[in-house]
């Protein structure tokens, strides 16, 4: 049996996030809204791409790419579909499915084109009625991954016509309709503004499905708390480390229930050995950190969790809790990404504040065109070096390549962390 997902959305204009389709007034930061998606245990984001031209569609599509690079949840894209190349365009910006609308005279063609080209599994259809799915009921099955009905009211004259699994889109939280729809057996997930605007735990929702028998993609844990063990305070050390950066945040503790707690909510929950209580870590800072991954030592007595964290770890407001220095012997600095964003942020800050005489000054007062230049000589200086039997040369001039295009890239205000989104994408 497939597992049901929670569903959000978001709607595109000009690049942002507008509050829906009949209103554009902004629905606040998009990147911000679509990490909280994303750590919140939602399954899958919809965004619908409200443009009214061209070249606000391409916007739109860059938007949309941003997120993907940005995000671990499958994203699918819809809106403004008009022929089989703005397919191809969402699919090739990392859009997981796209989502053709059952009102528009075009669709069917799309439908048989895309299918065809990309594969059934990468097509959605947004129905408001039953109009469309009576007269293509037979190509349907054949054309798309799934359905995602905009009206609940329609659900009945829907399975009676095709068997096809949908999402459903829900006005309200109800969280006794919602049990009762998700055991529905063509039921593939639920949406709604509620889901947007947080009214609901994700994660707490899914646990009671789980409880109800429905399969969701929930925290199935591998250990037992009883398969750790305690000190002698009847507890387990948990250190705290950021998912995407590695670095430590802070030490806390966890019992039965903290551990428990934690598997449910997908959130950080300790217990407080001053407090003598449960500790949801950001119930009242906001700063709560969001579960990636939680791994025990060797030795079964400790615990390292891996976070999305949200503002700082730690009471003082410092991003992690480990800031005083005690002693500290100097070391080259290895690590390749550490060492990309240490020289780039060596260059931005060249840039934001010049220091006469800097050669990347130098580059940045000369211009584009002269960085442009200076990258092409330094690919050029490679394939001569790559002709000598001598590594050493290769090397220095990959070096020299690799820093004109950071001082490319922060003139064109590229991050490592993009590109390192980009390339773990493809």
């Amino acid at each position: 049996m497939d597992k049901k997902t929670i569903v959000s959305t978001l709607y595109l204009k000009e690049g942002k996030a507008v509050k829906g389709p009949d209103d554009f007034s902004s629905a606040g930061d998009l990147f911000t809204m679509a990490k909280m998606y994303n750590d919140s245990g939602v399954d899958k984001i919809i965004v619908y791409d409200l443009s009214d031209s061209d070249r606000e569609h391409e916007k739109n599509i860059h938007t949309i790419k941003s997120m993907v690079q940005n995000i671990e949840t499958p994203i699918c894209a819809g809106g403004n579909i008009k022929r089989l190349e703005d397919i191809k365009k969402f699919l090739y910006a990392g859009c997981k499915q796209v989502v053709l609308n059952a009102s528009k005279p075009e669709t069917a063609q799309l439908a048989d084109e895309g299918s065809k080209r990309f594969g059934k599994e990468k097509m959605l259809l947004s129905i408001q009625n039953v109009d469309y799915i009576f007269k293509h009921n037979s190509e349907i099955p054949l054309m798309f991954h799934e359905l995602v009905v905009m009206d609940a009211s329609i659900v009945e004259a829907v399975e009676n016509i095709t068997p096809i699994p949908y999402i459903l889109q829900l006005e309200h939280y109800d969280e006794e309709e919602i049990l009762k729809i998700l055991k529905k057996v063509n039921v593939r997930g639920i949406m709604g503004s509620f889901v947007n605007e947080s009214e609901i735990d994700v994660m707490e929702l899914k646990a009671k499905c789980k409880k109800e028998g429905i399969k969701m993609d929930n925290f199935e844990p591998a250990i037992k708390w009883s398969d750790l063990k305690l000190n002698s305070d009847g507890m387990v050390p948990v250190i705290v480390q950021d998912y995407r950066t590695n670095e430590v945040l802070m030490l806390a503790y966890m019992n039965e229930d903290a551990f428990n707690a934690t598997i449910i909510r997908g959130k950080m929950t300790y217990f407080s050995r001053s407090r003598q209580e449960l500790w949801l870590k950001g119930e009242t800072s906001g700063h709560f950190q969001y579960v990636k991954s939680l791994t025990a030592d060797c030795d079964f007595d400790t615990i390292l969790a891996r976070v999305s964290q949200v503002g700082a770890a730690c009471h003082t407001g410092k991003r992690s809790c480990f800031f005083n220095q005690i002693i500290e012997k100097e070391y080259l600095e290895k690590n390749p990404l550490t060492v990309f964003e240490t020289v780039y942020n060596v260059i931005a800050d060249r840039k934001a504040h010049p220091k006469e005489g800097s050669y990347t000054n130098y580059l940045f007062d000369k211009g584009i065109d002269k960085i442009l230049k200076k990258c092409g000589e330094e690919c050029t200086e490679i394939v001569i070096a790559a002709k000598n039997p001598d590594a050493e040369e290769i090397k220095y001039e990959i070096s020299d390549l690799l820093y004109h295009i950071m001082v490319l890239m922060v003139e064109k205000g590229v991050t490592w962390e993009e590109i390192t989104a980009e390339l773990a994408q493809r």
